[in-house]
């Protein structure tokens, strides 16, 4: 019941529109279905990581060093605004271009994971989550067993997600506003940035 619990509750973080939503969608768009998978992989790699630093403690570490939580949170800014100018860039480019430069970019699985470690706010968003519904001592086994099924969900949603969007219809429509999906993304991952960074030193 308890990782049931869990799997609800990360899903329901997982399908609000985010950071790792909007990447799934360019890259399924605008690579392949196999790319979109192979970053829902690097995202479930990225659940996996905070999953872990929620379960021992890294709330508590973040209390006792907030410079470092301040300093993680500013290299997560830099990241998303640096991969925001990046598409904005492909979506001003021919299609003949931009094809070419977004084949030419990190893997998909690296791209996933990173975007999805990006924001160490998840770190607490999962300490908070553990905290809510684990017991007060809970077992090793049993949170290695929670780790792995926010990995799992995460896997098969962005995987589901991406086979959608490539399925024939979508792909036909989605192939004409190639440059568009750049230019939303690269705003999309301009305002997630910014708006971490401006959370780097909150009141």
């Amino acid at each position: 019941m308890i990782l049931l619990t869990i799997a609800v509750l990360w899903f329901a973080a997982a399908a609000a529109p985010g950071p790792n939503f909007i990447l799934i969608t360019r890259t399924a768009l605008l690579q392949s279905r196999a790319a979109g998978v192979r970053t829902a992989c690097g995202i479930a790699g990225g659940a996996c990581v905070w999953g872990l630093a929620g379960f021992f403690g890294v709330h508590a570490l973040f209390t006792l060093a907030p410079w470092l939580y301040a300093a993680l949170k500013l290299a997560g800014s830099i990241y998303l605004i640096a991969l925001g100018v990046k598409y904005l860039i492909a979506g001003f480019r021919t299609d003949v271009v931009a094809t070419v430069y977004t084949r030419s970019d990190t893997s998909p699985i690296r791209r996933g994971l990173l975007i999805s470690i990006a924001n160490p706010q998840s770190a607490l968003s999962t300490a908070s989550l553990f905290a809510a519904t684990l017991p007060p001592n809970p077992t090793i086994l049993l949170g290695f067993g929670a780790v792995l099924v926010m990995a799992a969900v995460a896997l098969v949603w962005y995987s589901f997600v991406a086979c959608v969007l490539t399925l024939r219809p979508a792909a036909a429509l989605f192939a004409r506003l190639r440059q568009w999906i750049d230019r939303v993304a690269g705003l999309a991952f301009l305002g997630f940035g910014t708006k971490l960074a401006m959370n780097v030193y909150p009141d």
